[in-house]
């Protein structure tokens, strides 16, 4: 059951079903290199975060990115975690398109569909999200998404041998409010 969908594209919780498809997808050669490092990458940790999103709905989500062309086919992963609930902000990550399907901007009508889902279903006020600094396809998906470049974290993070930057982006319910939905 799809939880938020646009034209010939959904969003829905992950289950059990999809660890095949979210493991190989994550440790894809031309994914992993991006994913933050901290993040699963066994069947145990996936099936614990899936669990977690299906626990904590309103606090954490671990969502699939479906396509239709026929039929609805799994393209991509993404997801979001309570980081402060007074001031209701959430923290987005581990978005991932499979290359198969790059090039068609799923991942920018897949960032919007869960936008609407954040700020106007759950109630965030503040959404957010850091970016390896050298993930320069990741920075330009955030910003055609409406995020907003707010600072650079530098030198944050030990990847790939050698420290990176952390690019941070946010998007308030107020930049999306009065657009067409």
């Amino acid at each position: 059951m799809s939880l938020v969908e646009g034209e010939g594209i959904r969003l829905r919780r992950a289950d059990a079903d999809d660890v095949e498809f979210l493991l190989g997808l994550t440790t894809h050669e031309d994914v992993d290199p991006y994913l933050a490092g901290a993040r699963p990458q066994d069947r145990e940790g996936l099936l614990e975060e899936i669990e977690r999103s299906r626990r904590e709905p309103e606090q954490f989500g671990r969502f699939v990115v479906e396509l239709e062309d026929g039929q609805w086919r799994s393209a991509g992963v993404m997801g979001f975690e309570l980081a402060n609930k007074r001031s209701r902000i959430a923290h987005l990550g581990n978005l991932a398109i499979h290359p198969d399907f790059r090039g068609r901007h799923v991942a920018d009508a897949a960032a919007r569909l869960l936008q609407r889902h954040l700020l106007f279903e759950l109630g965030f006020h503040r959404l957010q999200l850091e970016i390896y600094g050298f993930n320069e396809r990741a920075q330009r998906h955030a910003e055609r998404a409406g995020f907003v470049r707010e600072g650079v974290r530098r030198q944050a993070y030990w990847r790939h041998g050698k420290w990176a930057d952390g690019v941070l982006y946010g998007l308030v319910r107020e930049d999306l409010e009065g657009e067409s939905s």
